[in-house]
């Protein structure tokens, strides 16, 4: 809960000029666009999100798993974006991925911490999401009644991940493809291969999917240059702590060492306030966006980043804060053992 603070002098709240030590521009400076496959959503989602992130001062992420590869991104975008890695088995496909971001000049390199396995995700066994597509009753009544959808994934020509067809071996078709990359997620990650990746990289990097305490600690260690407190959307283990009741004690023990970012659970702009009064310095969504994209494509995404600053906005002024920095624990009302007291 929110404690609201009495100000006579309330403009809209003052966001500091740039997010992190990233060289990325951000005007809007309270989150990074995670993209998160979502381009069964519209065609060319990742270009038309990457262009709407690069207009609000938004950095974006591009995933592994995009059906938009990472040079279709850079020809649609002036600013660099940030590339989100999956740690895969075939070392010289991580190399080449890791290469291609390079020249496509991308400024950061998001590196997934916790895709060691895919997880079983309930939704996906409930809908029959495949790839390819299997064709139901359901289906078909959702192709022909969304005839907008269609024709443009059907104009769009990109049936495929990008990133990955014609860069991986033996991936000759959609089919092939999903078998090569759920056989590919590395389950041997470990910190000694995280801090070879690093070195590979060479500049800023990102370690994404940090829930405990000592491994945030061992994140420091290897020189993280922020670490991103997740829980994957909460899609990978069931049942594992909330990104928000893990935070507090994270920033403690490594916020003065490296900045802590959250991730996951972010809805609206209050959602960002509670984040960054509880210690982030930045928060990144992948849901809150879809819905935009889905509906209106490149202007939804700019719309969703406008109703979240405007939230943000408001949130601070009726807690008497003015700018983003200044936030911390004296706006919200935490419920005692919020964190927990786990054996």
């Amino acid at each position: 809960m929110y404690t609201p603070q009495i100000d006579t002098d309330i403009p809209l709240a003052d966001f500091p000029p740039t997010f992190s030590d990233l060289s990325a521009r951000v005007d809007a400076a309270f989150a990074a666009l995670s993209e998160l496959q979502a381009d069964v959503e519209v065609t060319d989602d990742a270009q038309e999100a990457a262009r709407a992130a690069e207009k609000c001062g938004v950095p974006f992420t591009l995933s592994t798993l995009s059906i938009c590869s990472i040079e279709d991104v850079r020809a649609q975008t002036k600013e660099p974006f940030w590339f989100q890695l999956y740690v895969m088995r075939d070392e010289e496909y991580v190399d080449n991925l890791i290469q291609r971001a390079k020249n496509a000049g991308v400024s950061a390199l998001v590196i997934t911490l916790d895709l060691q396995i895919l997880g079983q995700r309930h939704k996906d066994l409930k809908n029959k999401l495949s790839a390819p597509p299997k064709l139901t009753p359901r289906m078909i009544w959702d192709y022909t009644t969304k005839w907008r959808w269609t024709l443009g994934i059907a104009a769009s020509g990109k049936y495929t991940f990008r990133n990955i067809a014609g860069h991986a071996k033996n991936v000759t078709n959609l089919s092939s493809l999903t078998t090569w990359t759920h056989e590919q997620f590395e389950p041997k990650l470990d910190w000694s291969m995280v801090a070879k990746l690093k070195e590979k990289w060479g500049g800023k990097v990102i370690l994404k999917g940090i829930l405990d305490v000592e491994d945030a600690k061992k994140a420091v260690e290897i020189g993280a240059d922020a670490i991103v407190v997740s829980n994957h959307g909460g899609r990978q283990l069931d049942g594992a702590i909330s990104s928000i009741r893990a935070l507090p004690a994270i920033v403690e023990a490594v916020g003065d060492q490296t900045e802590v970012w959250l991730d996951s659970g972010i809805r609206s702009g209050q959602d960002i306030l509670k984040a960054l009064a509880m210690g982030a310095k930045g928060t990144m969504i992948g849901r809150a966006y879809l819905h935009g994209l889905g509906a209106m494509g490149e202007a939804g995404v700019t719309k969703t980043l406008e109703v979240l600053q405007r939230e943000l906005d408001i949130s601070m002024a009726l807690c008497g804060r003015r700018d983003v920095t200044t936030l911390d624990r004296d706006v919200l009302l935490v419920p005692q053992g919020f964190e927990g007291v786990w054996q």
